[in-house]
């Protein structure tokens, strides 16, 4: 039995449903907030059951029979995120599971500038102490182009600080890779770091852009504070924005700069690249 957390959210939903293409639905489970929202997966044979990190008793249920839980990361700012994988990870002990993933981030270390670098390397040596077999999958950035980006189409302007070298990851690309872990043979102990197969710069996003477009593209670097300014000026709250700002100082000392081949040899195939999702974002 394989029991996925935050089934009804992108990564993990998307994991199921690879997962389904690979072992039998009488095999998978997920643990969710809402079961209604995964009726989906009832119906087609997924074991569901209602699970909060927030309600240790609802996790050990969920996980029962498990032999391995994938613990999809939270992203709340507002919550003690590392107090509620602690809960998550005690659950699936409790629950006798054979090994625990975990949603990591790509050079989740404890000097990371980028502050949810802090939440993952914590919930990292909580596995690590659990006595159980366990696997972080230290995925690569997979946001969403336009957020990352901002309205260049509109402006012909990347307008954001001073970046660095990021292997930009596809989210579909992770999600199988992660259901090709859960369901293959290989066990993969610690940190495993799952990328795209290049790291870009925004300099490059704008040269692939005016590529693609056959219009120029410009990148223009922002003072950090004047960054800050702009981002509180639309609406952004100052502790997003300042977040926010905290990647873009890892990225340009360089914490992402590295990619990793693990990915692509999971998948059998080349990830998607920045320039293949820049590519599709402009067509679609």
């Amino acid at each position: 039995m394989i029991v996925v957390t935050g089934a009804t959210g992108g990564l993990g939903g998307a994991t199921v449903e690879h997962l389904l293409k690979r072992v039998p639905a009488d095999q998978i489970g997920v643990s969710v907030r809402d079961a209604a929202k995964a009726q989906h997966l009832a119906d087609r044979g997924v074991r569901v059951r209602q699970g909060s990190y927030e309600d240790p008793a609802t996790l050990r249920d969920s996980f029962t029979g498990a032999d391995q839980v994938l613990l999809v990361s939270g992203n709340d700012p507002a919550a003690d995120m590392v107090g509620l994988h602690r809960n998550a990870v005690e659950a699936a002990v409790a629950a006798g599971t054979r090994r625990i993933l975990y949603t990591s981030q790509q050079s989740a270390v404890p000097d990371n500038p980028y502050r949810p670098s802090d939440i993952h390397t914590a919930t990292e040596a909580i596995l690590g102490a659990s006595g159980v077999a366990w696997t972080a999958l230290r995925n690569g950035a997979y946001g969403p182009l336009d957020q990352l980006l901002g309205p260049w189409q509109r402006t012909g302007v990347i307008t954001q600080p001073q970046d660095g070298p990021v292997p930009y990851t596809d989210r579909a690309d992770v999600a199988e890779a992660t259901a090709v872990v859960l369901a293959g043979d290989r066990s993969f102990d610690g940190p495993v770091t799952l990328t795209a197969p290049t790291a870009v710069t925004f300099d490059d996003f704008a040269k692939i852009a005016s590529e693609l477009t056959g219009s120029t593209v410009e990148r223009i670097v922002l003072d950090d504070e004047q960054w800050v300014a702009d981002q509180l000026a639309i609406g952004v709250p100052e502790q997003a924005a300042r977040l926010m700002l905290s990647w873009y100082q890892a990225a340009r000392a360089g914490y992402f700069a590295e990619a990793d081949p693990l990915l692509a040899e999971l998948l059998g195939r080349e990830p998607r690249t920045a320039a293949d999702r820049l590519a599709a974002h402009i067509d679609g």
